[in-house]
């Protein structure tokens, strides 16, 4: 079956698996083309191959935290669009400049919906 290049791509990073698959799994039926991973190091391994349109990724991970991701991610040679990190921490420094948006765990599937869609790189 050939993949369906019209979806927007967008690859989810959180070492919680549930999370990242569930956020995943709800991309997908909304007309994304969405995979999930645990870990930044796998985001960034994943990216190469798969070239996501957006990365929504947790902050604080053990190996590589979600703005360190983001920040490889943009200098890599086939960079995602944009770059989306959630973190628990309200606390967290995003001056980095390594982020288009930052959201502290949308709520529900609809402000996840809303904040992708209206954020994405055909929104500006």
């Amino acid at each position: 079956m050939p993949e369906n290049s019209s979806k927007p791509k967008v690859l989810v990073a959180d070492d919680e698996r549930v999370i990242a698959d569930t956020l995943a799994m709800i991309l997908n039926q909304s007309g994304f083309e969405a995979r999930a991973v645990y870990s930044g190091e796998k985001a960034l391994e994943l990216a190469a191959t798969f070239v996501p349109d957006m990365l929504i990724s947790d902050v604080i991970m053990a190996d590589l935290n979600g703005i360190d991701a983001a920040i490889q991610l943009r200098a890599s040679p086939k960079p995602a669009a944009s770059a989306k990190t959630a973190s628990t921490s309200s606390s967290m420094n995003t001056s980095q400049g390594a982020t288009s948006a930052y959201s502290a765990n949308p709520e529900s599937t609809f402000s996840t919906s809303t904040w992708i869609s209206t954020s994405s790189p055909n929104n500006p």
